[in-house]
Parts: structure tokens; C-alpha cells; sequence
């Protein structure tokens, strides 16, 4: 019995290189580009000046915000210098903090 060589078939894939009906190396991609937005109009200095008031209003509320985290990290600092200045005797560490 002879053995006959196997036959190979050819479907097409992957296609030859480069992909010669476009034209460069590789195919085009299979969505549109995005598109080109127009730039924002400018602003009148009546409404920049309204913009950068409310953003000075929410930096302050920030600032304040921070402030007061910072006097709680403080006042949780000297209490646990006292802790350790009395032997390590003292107050367990608080929970989490209370939320919004």
C-alpha cells in the first residue's frame, strides 16, 4: 500500500503581504476616524469672570476641608506623644472616618 502525500489546501489566509489592493502595508482600520470637534468659543470677560469666582469658591471650600484634616491628624499626633510619653498605655486608635 502506498502512502499518498497529503494534499494542502489554500483558503486565502492569511492574505499575501503586503495587502496590495490598498495600496500599503497593512489593511485600513475598520472604523471612521473621529471627528474634528470646532474649538470652544471664547469667553466674554463677563462670563470668565463669573467662572473664576465659583472656582475660587471651591478651592476655599477645599482649602477649608483640608485645614480641618490637617488640625485632626495634628490633635491624633499629640495623642498618641502622651500615649507613648505614659508608657503605652492610652486610647485604641479611632475607627474609621465618619463618612460624608
Amino acid at each position: 500500500m502506498t502512502t499518498q502525500p497529503r494534499r494542502r489546501r489554500y483558503w486565502g489566509y492569511p492574505p499575501p503581504y503586503p495587502y496590495p489592493q490598498y495600496g500599503y502595508g497593512y489593511p485600513p482600520y475598520g472604523y471612521p476616524p473621529a471627528p474634528a470637534y470646532p474649538p470652544a468659543p471664547p469667553m466674554t470677560p463677563e462670563d470668565e469672570l463669573a467662572y473664576l469666582e465659583d472656582y475660587k469658591r471651591s478651592l476655599e471650600e477645599e482649602k477649608a476641608d483640608i485645614e480641618q484634616e490637617i488640625n485632626q491628624v495634628e490633635q491624633r499626633i499629640k495623642e498618641l506623644r502622651e500615649m507613648i510619653e505614659r508608657g503605652g498605655q492610652g486610647q485604641p486608635p479611632p475607627g474609621p472616618p465618619p463618612g460624608p
